[in-house]
């Protein structure tokens, strides 16, 4: 064995010990914290670094506060037993948290995809809630942290667990998979996102297909969109059920009966043997029709009853941003300002069109990480926006900002609200949309 082996040998070894000593301390104490402002007695803290922090130096603080042991990289922040040292904290945190999940009898649903993928999640976790008692991932904590620490919230009475898998370079969704390990795998949509860092729509698809190359590996069995071919084509070779708008031939099949504001859908399934259902949802936007679908195909597989499906997709009430409608005593709001990308900007624009309001008003905010592609789908927004029958139309950024148009734009939020000041608007519907940084959310208090 070369000196190159033995070292890599060993270097598996001490973190498979390591994970080992630390799963024992995980069993009795089973609350995991990364904050240390968070930390709660008997819980143990992760000491994380980021762009702007070191948690190595809070770790004494997080002991104060009743921490029981804090894990940590640094040895010059070791002072007695309670301190854990390892070569990398995060990658500890991974560590443990796939343990865990090895541990438990549990099947694991990951969703994945450019838009529309924490909305799936959350009316998948809706549907199976009926049935199951289920953990999923809160809020959008899909990442590299999120995932670990979700997975690490798993207990012995869950009996499945929904995680959400985000990215925006390739990779990270196989590296998310390896910890999480899922059983089926769910893949929304592929859109013009995150082109920064996948570099174009093909590298986006390759990215999101991670979840499938990994879910052929397992023999596990996903739920597909129909509708989508690329998705199918990327698909080929594992287990399947079906779920589509457009596709006959899908296992389960939906049209849209209505979508003002409100989408109301019917869809029904051969396969499963349920006639035609309604879905009277509290969602906007028919784009969400293929998230509705997806959740009831999931629910289908687990052997829901078709009624206790319904019933579920129509008590969900979407919040923090996505596709949320609300009615204020001057405006109609539809407020999408979580996220934005060419895709979801363009179906966002096309479902309001379809909308039979008077007054239509659009305010926009940039588009982010699209790399050199920036200029160019600003630009494609601003032209489409120029053949749409709208009364007023807002653009916010600096993106926006260099657009050729004639519309009013706006550097940031705060001076659109300056403007708004002055000059408020009544009786309108209006679409905000932009991407988070941006910060649209704050427009609703004084529209």
């Amino acid at each position: 064995m070369t000196k190159i082996k033995k070292n890599c040998t060993f270097a598996v070894e001490k973190i498979i010990c390591m994970i080992s000593k630390l799963y024992k301390l995980f069993y009795y104490y089973p609350n995991i914290v990364t904050d240390s402002r968070l930390c709660e007695a008997d819980s143990i803290f992760f000491a994380l670094k980021g762009n702007n922090f070191d948690g190595n130096n809070f770790a004494e603080q997080a002991l104060e506060k009743g921490c029981a042991f804090v894990v940590v990289d640094n040895p010059a922040v070791v002072k007695d037993k309670r301190y854990i040292l390892v070569d990398d904290v995060l990658k500890t945190l991974q560590e443990l948290a796939n343990e865990h999940r090895k541990q438990l009898n549990i099947k694991v649903i990951g969703i994945a995809g450019t838009n529309g993928k924490t909305t799936t999640k959350e009316l998948v976790a809706a549907v199976l809630a009926k049935k199951y008692n289920i953990h999923y991932t809160q809020g959008n904590l899909n990442n590299h942290i999120g995932v670990p620490k979700t997975l690490l919230q798993l207990t012995e009475n869950h009996q499945l667990a929904v995680i959400e898998m985000g990215a925006n370079h390739p990779n990270e969704i196989a590296e998310l998979c390896r910890i999480a390990e899922p059983d089926f795998g769910l893949i929304t949509n592929f859109g013009e996102a995150h082109l920064e860092g996948f570099g174009s729509l093909e590298g986006v698809i390759k990215a999101k297909t991670e979840l499938f190359d990994f879910i052929r590996e397992k023999k596990g069995r996903i739920f597909i969109n129909f509708d989508n071919k690329k998705m199918v084509e990327n698909a080929f070779g594992i287990n399947d059920i079906s779920y589509a708008i457009n596709d006959a031939k899908a296992d389960i099949t939906g049209h849209i009966l209505e979508q003002d504001p409100f989408l109301t859908l019917a869809w029904s399934s051969p396969r499963f043997s349920v006639i035609t259902q309604k879905i009277n949802s509290k969602l906007v936007g028919g784009y969400n029709a293929e998230n509705l679908l997806a959740a009831a195909a999931v629910g289908l597989f687990f052997e829901l009853e078709p009624k206790d499906i319904c019933d579920a997709l129509e008590d969900y009430e979407p919040k923090n941003n996505r596709s949320q409608y609300k009615k204020t005593k001057k405006n109609e709001l539809i407020i999408d300002a979580y996220n934005a990308n060419p895709t979801s900007v363009n179906a966002a624009l096309d479902n309001f069109a379809a909308m039979s309001f008077a007054h239509k008003t659009v305010i926009l905010g940039d588009m982010l990480e699209l790399g050199e592609e920036t200029t160019s789908k600003h630009q494609q927004i601003a032209d489409k926006l120029a053949e749409m029958k709208l009364e007023n139309v807002f653009l916010i950024g600096e993106n926006f900002g260099k657009c050729q148009t004639n519309f009013p734009k706006y550097k940031n939020q705060e001076d659109f609200i300056k403007y708004l000041k002055k000059n408020p608007l009544a009786d309108n519907i209006i679409l905000i949309k932009g991407s988070r940084k941006i910060s649209l959310e704050n427009l609703v208090k004084i529209l």
